[in-house]
């Protein structure tokens, strides 16, 4: 029950939202309310006159409307709501939705808790006008047998005359029903499981709490034939006693919160707030972006330590963070498929450890953390060209478990999975597939050199974790790894070849066309390259690069040559990309400060 106690609690927190006139997209109804879109709106005087009908723009913002247990989860089984309804309950032609509408309003017009705007609905639907008004106003169209073509269009009220005259902002209406309904559901009270109160129980639960997940819902208990409950309980109720308030409550917090801070991850809803209301970072990004790109690594730890200092500095010691992930198993069931608590600190600081490990310097945006997004779309997705952008983009079904799965591994400092990292390094290590900016794939995002930052920082957080090692985000050109050594040397070759020609050109350089040959017999694909480069390309250098690049290479294969004999053409690891990235980048920066000097002469 931690999920429903924690939607209570943001109720109770955010009771203003409930209790005042608001206008804002995101409304969150009081008890025996619900929030919804209305289609028309009529207006009537305060004697139940017609005035006016006219068709509710859709870019309106949904609106509260009273609601009973039975209405606020109905299905196929006619259950009027108690006032703003759909033209099905609101026609005579109805004769059972009709009446049920009739009888329900003018039990509660003719309580003790009635209100003035009631009497004038109540006149106006019982003088039986309606449709032929809509009519007249062209805003409906009959069938075959005189009935509207949709009956599901729902009708809000405007009553002439009064302070406030839309029904769906008027406060002492909201006031008014709830204190009537409460009064109708006079029944034996029981322990509740949410509030921890004796209180009236309830068994119908309001769906919706996802607009897109349509009927689904989160608590539900209509199954009496089966064993969702029999052989463990003999009532329904014994499972689970929820009270009819806390479920209210609970409910539309939920719906609140979905509404305004959610992230939709495919068809998964994933839900990170505090319920005091307090702002949260959200899992799935990094904790830090910074205005201007950095290479340095202690400014980026130093920038990553500043922020989150601020980012604690907005929570209390004592404020907690909820995580949440919601998906529709069936149409009309909505599972919670992820759910955790943190304290808000802690959670912060699971945040950091992560971007502390988990980042690498970016060839144009400096240091930085791959968003979760990012290494779910180029482990398991498909390049896809559209309107001049080349993308990733993954299965709906993949990516919305392996997003869940990165959630939870990140914020429960759990080791990043070992597929993930093969299936990054296995697509690294095939980079002539994927698109640059060079290869004319749009300026959006080059595929390549994304997929090779994605996949360093994957590995430096994957080797971290599991092995405690520490791997520098400069080069290090005397690090003792085989692997490492190998992917400068990869760097290298194809470094001097892409200097003997345009990249205008389209060409793709030898090294990058045998690189999965490369990483699994590296020293036979390094002597196919050099015979290559001897033949071809060097004579097309310069002699002082010639001689520059020759001696890089014989330093590379003097630390190659202190490894045993038997392993040089071993298959590599996956470190080799992580020579290969910072080797190639250290180039670039050489040739750029290269031709500076050049032009400053």
């Amino acid at each position: 029950m931690g999920l429903m106690q924690k939607a209570l609690e943001t109720y109770d927190s955010h009771l203003d939202y409930a209790t005042q006139n608001r206008t804002d997209s995101a409304l969150m109804a009081p008890v025996g309310h619900i929030v919804t879109r209305a289609d028309l709106e009529i207006t009537l005087d305060p004697d139940g006159r017609f005035v006016d009908a006219s068709a509710v723009d859709k870019s309106e913002p949904k609106i509260v409307i009273p609601a009973t247990e039975g209405s606020a989860g109905r299905t196929n089984t006619p259950c009027p709501h108690p006032l703003c309804e759909q033209i099905g309950y609101l026609i005579p032609e109805n004769e059972t939705e009709y009446q049920m509408y009739v009888d329900q309003l003018a039990a509660w017009a003719s309580s003790e808790h009635t209100h003035p705007k009631l009497k004038a609905v109540l006149t106006y639907i019982q003088g039986r006008t309606l449709l032929a008004d809509l009519l007249r106003c062209g805003l409906v169209k009959l069938d075959a047998d005189g009935k509207p073509e949709n009956e599901k269009l729902l009708v809000r009220w405007r009553i002439l005359g009064e302070d406030i005259e839309a029904c769906w902002l008027d406060q002492t209406l909201f006031d008014a029903f709830i204190n009537y309904y409460t009064t109708c559901c006079d029944r034996e009270r029981k322990f509740c499981m949410v509030s921890g109160k004796e209180d009236i129980l309830t068994d119908n639960h309001p769906r919706d709490i996802v607009s897109f997940m349509y009927r689904a819902k989160l608590i539900s208990s209509n199954d009496k034939q089966n064993f969702t409950y029999r052989g463990r309980f003999n009532e329904k109720w014994q499972a689970s006693s929820v009270s009819y308030e806390a479920s209210q409550k609970a409910h539309n917090a939920l719906r609140w919160l979905i509404q305004k801070e959610n992230v939709h991850l495919g068809e998964r809803t994933f839900l990170c707030w505090n319920p005091q209301g307090r702002k949260v970072a959200m899992p799935m990004n990094p904790l830090m972006r910074l205005q201007k790109p950095t290479f340095k690594p202690t400014q980026y730890r130093d920038e990553l330590k500043k922020t989150l200092e601020g980012k604690k500095a907005e929570l209390k010691v004592t404020d907690g963070v909820v995580i949440a992930a919601f998906d529709a198993a069936t149409p009309g069931r909505l599972s919670l498929t992820y759910y955790n608590e943190f304290q808000g600190h802690d959670f912060l600081e699971r945040l950091y450890d992560w971007d502390k490990s988990c980042c690498w310097p970016h060839r144009y945006f400096g240091i930085e953390t791959p968003t979760l997004r990012q290494i779910v779309n180029y482990a398991f997705g498909s390049q896809r060209s559209e309107k001049k952008a080349t993308k990733m983009e993954t299965d709906d079904r993949v990516f919305r478990q392996q997003m869940q799965r990165l959630i939870a591994c990140r914020v429960e400092r759990a080791p990043i999975g070992a597929d993930i990292v093969k299936a990054l390094v296995n697509r690294a290590s095939r980079l002539e597939t994927y698109a640059t900016r060079d290869s004319g794939a749009g300026q959006q995002e080059d595929i390549r050199e994304t997929l090779l930052f994605t996949a360093c920082a994957v590995i430096r957080k994957y080797r971290y974790d599991r092995f405690e090692e520490e791997w520098s985000m400069a080069l290090e050109p005397e690090r003792k790894d085989r692997s490492y050594q190998f992917g400068r040397l990869l760097a290298v070759m194809e470094k001097v070849e892409r200097d003997t020609y345009e990249t205008s050109e389209g060409r793709e350089p030898n090294a990058i066309r045998m690189q999965s040959i490369f990483c699994q017999r590296p020293m036979y694909a390094a002597n196919q390259l050099e015979k290559q480069l001897e033949r071809a390309y060097f004579p097309r250098l310069k002699p002082g690069s010639r001689i520059w690049y020759k001696n890089l290479i014989g330093q590379i294969m003097e630390n190659i040559s202190a490894f045993p004999n038997e392993d040089w053409n071993k298959p590599l690891e996956d470190s080799y990309l992580m020579g290969y990235y910072l080797q190639r980048s250290a180039l670039y920066t050489r040739k750029n400060n290269d031709e500076t000097e050049e032009d400053e002469q």
